[in-house]
């Protein structure tokens, strides 16, 4: 299946020096995004790139920048929110049978498997908007339709919480 938004760079293309590449994703591919990833728009998607080859595979390393709206997790309110992320990629060929796999740092570059004579700088980006926004969006007013809704905030239902309710029982007792 091709993603919504594709950029292939070839891999006979691309040599041991950086070259800058920006992608920019068009109207249908950003309705398709937000589709996709369930936001209510994508405004804007872009990305810059320096693509080069090293030992292991093809580094891409530059920024990515988006204006999406989503949806308020408590009350579907649109929220716009922006997307500016450094990207430090390395595209890798996929383990063949009996290869040993790399053991990779902590500390290691975000590793996606080259697919095809090509890596795909669109879908890159696209998955890099995605993981960058926040997956519990909430608007200015969401604590106040909670709480008008009987759901108690994280300090209510917290152990401290439940004692403070208790000390009030107790209270009214006394």
């Amino acid at each position: 299946m091709t993603p919504e938004f594709s950029r292939i760079e070839r891999l006979d293309t691309i040599g041991g020096e950086d070259r800058p590449v920006t992608v920019s994703a068009d109207e249908a591919e950003r309705a398709a995004l937000a589709r996709r990833f369930g936001l209510i728009a994508v405004d804007r998607l872009e990305a810059d790139f320096a693509i080069r080859r090293e030992a292991g595979g093809i580094a891409a390393r530059g920024r990515v920048r988006a204006a999406v709206v989503q949806a308020c997790a408590v009350t579907g309110a649109p929220l716009p929110a922006a997307v500016d992320e450094p990207v430090d990629l390395r595209f890798v060929e996929p383990a063949r049978a009996g290869e040993e796999e790399l053991e990779l740092a902590g500390d290691a570059l975000d590793t996606i498997e080259i697919e095809g004579g090509g890596i795909d700088l669109g879908e890159a980006a696209a998955e890099t908007m995605a993981l960058a926004l926040d997956p519990f969006p909430r608007s200015p007013d969401a604590a106040a339709v909670l709480k008008q809704a009987g759901v108690l905030s994280e300090e209510e239902a917290g152990a401290f919480g439940a004692l403070a309710g208790l000390k009030a029982k107790l209270e009214g007792k006394a």
